[in-house]
């Protein structure tokens, strides 16, 4: 039995490769992407997220700073590919990338990257308002801060169409919060 899981684990880790290889080359390319995915649906279930985690955290951890930045950036067209990828579970595709931004997240600071830490500080809360696991509370709340996270970044002047973007989906998240009063919610995410 041991053999078998570390067989579908091995098969797993070499399907990541494939298709962070795979975004890397057709700068996250769907048309490219979305044909390896649909191929291995079977292999995109919470062990990939679990496998991305531990691989990236290695990886960044063992490379120079471009290369790192590098690859951050190739998780994070992985993340947004497999976060509106439409074929296999729902549930594991959000939280591949959820954990595939967290991961990159590391890597890109705001300090370092603002405008691509505001992006994925974005995608980041756009992947736990459409995440089907946990509690839905937790999640909308984990939303609700990334998207004031990003709005640090995307101010009204600077990222007019950013900031209009991102306000729109805090609202949608304060509309739909469960934790706090409905009535307050709701005049924040008219706000």
């Amino acid at each position: 039995m041991m053999g078998r899981n570390r067989n579908t684990s091995d098969a797993q880790l070499k399907f990541l490769l494939e298709v962070l290889q795979a975004t890397a080359d057709s700068n996250g390319d769907s048309q490219i992407v979305y044909p390896l995915l649909a191929d291995n649906t079977d292999k995109i279930n919470p062990r990939l997220a679990e496998l991305l985690r531990d691989w990236a955290t290695t990886k960044l951890a063992e490379v120079k700073p471009d290369e790192a930045e590098n690859i951050a950036a190739v998780i994070v067209d992985f993340s947004n590919l497999i976060q509106q990828f439409l074929l296999g579970d729902k549930a594991s595709n959000s939280s591949i990338a959820i954990t595939g931004y967290e991961v990159a997240l590391t890597v890109i600071t705001r300090e370092a990257f603002p405008e691509q830490w505001a992006m994925a500080q974005f995608n980041l809360g756009r992947a736990y308002v459409n995440r089907i696991t946990g509690q839905k509370a937790q999640n909308l709340e984990n939303a609700i801060a990334c998207y004031q996270l990003a709005l640090a970044v995307y101010t009204r002047d600077a990222f007019p169409v950013d900031w209009a973007s991102t306000q729109k989906n805090l609202g949608r998240a304060y509309y739909y919060r469960i934790t706090g009063q409905k009535r307050q919610n709701i005049e924040k995410a008219f706000a």
